[in-house]
């Protein structure tokens, strides 16, 4: 099965009370924009992704630049949002499912995704849904109706999203039914027979308010590692200097079996630390001819996209660079914009400090150069 996915995130925000709308809040340097898609392409049935936005966003979606992704403006309700999104699926054709999200519940769980996706070989719609445990009661004049509690309970629930439709259908009831629109695309639907209701995730709620947001964030803590990184390399004759990916002038380079870049190595062994998955020794042996005079941003992206892989992404990465020469100050920002697009984050999840020894001991005699690391990563699933 393929399935198209449709992200919408076309609203105001009018209740989240901030200057920056809900997509684009960040945990650990990703909107939530990014978050969702990050999960969706880790599911391999999801060949398309749409994104709506509001069209007064235009500045803050392109300054995401993602890739591979079709943006859509947005209506002036969530219901002409996802229709702007169905008629660019029909229009365009190579789909027969879709799955409609709010941006706003970036935390669902692949598992949750993978069996909305499963039930769509026999469903015309699955819904995940969290039953209502509280009283719920409604008020009426200066009374409280008391009918719907006890034995009626069990028939009221709460829907979430995603939510996976047959795509013809729900265009069809889009464009003939929009007047029964409530909340969400499974409203339009009066024959509910053929529409599977599955148990939802309680960590799936919905970001509208700023506590829920601040709950979000408190949830991606708990899920927060931390790993430390170390290499020297001794300078000799004959050789480049690489630091942080980037060429440095001088007369005397690092000797190493690769580039021999202390900076990118001790990054690399930081996030290896931080996501338990062994150092970089393990994984690029020196022992190994293919990684002679290799570049270490190649070996640092390859440890990206595994960890990428495993839903880990890179929160704050701290740099001391401890050198006697060259002065690490006069290269320090170029170094963090490169380091800032190789790990793919932003330039303040990134710190670098230039130190000496002093002139004490082999830095301060200019014959190494050592680089230590602490990272921090992220799960987000």
């Amino acid at each position: 099965m393929s399935f198209s996915l449709i992200i919408l995130a076309g609203g105001n925000s009018h209740r989240f009370r901030s200057k920056v709308g809900k997509p684009y809040q960040k945990i650990a340097g990703k909107s939530l924009i990014e978050i969702n898609i990050n999960k969706a392409r880790k599911i391999k049935e999801i060949k398309k992704i749409i994104v709506v936005y509001n069209k007064k966003d235009f500045n803050r979606i392109n300054s995401l630049k993602l890739k591979n992704v079709k943006f859509i403006v947005g209506g002036k309700n969530r219901q002409q949002s996802a229709f702007n999104a169905l008629k660019y699926l029909i229009k365009n054709k190579g789909f027969s499912k879709v799955l409609i999200h709010d941006v706003a519940r970036p935390n669902f769980s692949l598992k949750l995704l993978n069996k909305i996706i499963s039930k769509m070989k026999s469903a015309k719609a699955v819904v995940p849904k969290i039953n209502i445990n509280d009283a719920v009661k409604q008020k009426i004049d200066s009374s409280l109706n008391e009918y719907i509690l006890g034995k009626n309970r069990n028939n009221l629930f709460l829907t979430q999203t995603p939510q996976a439709f047959k795509l013809n259908e729900v265009y069809h009831l889009h464009k003939t039914n929009y007047a029964k629109y409530k909340d969400d695309d499974i409203s339009l639907y009066m024959d509910l027979d053929k529409v599977k209701f599955i148990e939802g995730e309680k960590n799936n709620f919905k970001i509208t308010e700023l506590s829920d947001f601040e709950n979000l964030r408190n949830i991606y803590k708990s899920k927060q590692n931390v790993g430390i990184g170390f290499d020297v390399h001794r300078l000799v004759p004959n050789r480049k200097l690489y630091l942080a990916g980037l060429k440095i002038k001088s007369k005397l380079g690092t000797l190493g079996h690769s580039d021999g870049d202390p900076v990118l190595h001790a990054i690399t062994d930081a996030i290896l630390g931080a996501c338990q998955m062994g150092d970089i020794g393990q994984m690029f042996s020196d022992k190994n001819k293919k990684f002679k005079n290799i570049r270490s941003n190649i070996l640092l992206k390859k440890v990206l996209d595994q960890i990428k892989f495993k839903g880990y992404f890179v929160n704050n990465i701290d740099i001391n660079i401890i050198a006697q020469t060259p002065k690490i100050k006069n290269f320090k920002n170029k170094m963090i914009e490169n380091i800032a697009k190789l790990c793919e984050i932003y330039k303040n999840q990134i710190n670098i400090k230039g130190k000496t020894t002093e002139k004490l001991g082999v830095i301060g005699k200019e014959k190494a150069i050592a680089c230590e690391v602490i990272a921090s990563v992220v799960k987000y699933d």
